[in-house]
């Protein structure tokens, strides 16, 4: 088994930066890739960005690049979401997910781990 807690949400203004964290802990070995999905208020959960464990192969939903970038420390096992240049869109909880599959990046049922999520709001 795979533990994710998050950490870093919180309220900034439109134009601020957040960063998220996501310590995993257990048997992060089997674990092949980590991501981050949100989920706003009445919308589905949606990817955000993900990252390879073992690589540095990544990826981001058209919505967040060039503004959000992804990164990892394997030593310490976490996983990190640098927030820059923040809409009031972006508002939703984050959550981060950790899956033992090589294939896709935006389907949620390929991700077996996930975190409790943490909320950020950004205000306009």
């Amino acid at each position: 088994q795979v533990q994710l807690v998050e950490s870093g949400g919180g309220l900034v203004q439109a134009g601020g930066s957040l960063r998220l964290s996501c310590a995993a802990t257990g048997r992060t070995s089997s674990i092949n890739r980590l991501a981050w999905f949100r989920q706003a208020p009445g919308k589905e959960r949606e990817f955000v960005a993900g990252i390879r464990w073992s690589e540095d192969t990544s990826a981001y939903a058209d919505s967040v690049k060039g503004r959000f970038s992804i990164s990892k420390d394997n030593a310490k096992n976490v996983l990190t979401l640098q927030m820059n240049s923040l809409k009031p869109e972006d508002t939703a909880v984050y959550y981060c997910a950790g899956s033992k599959s090589r294939l896709g990046w935006a389907a949620q049922g390929l991700y077996e781990y996930w975190g409790q999520g943490t909320q950020v709001t950004v205000s306009s």
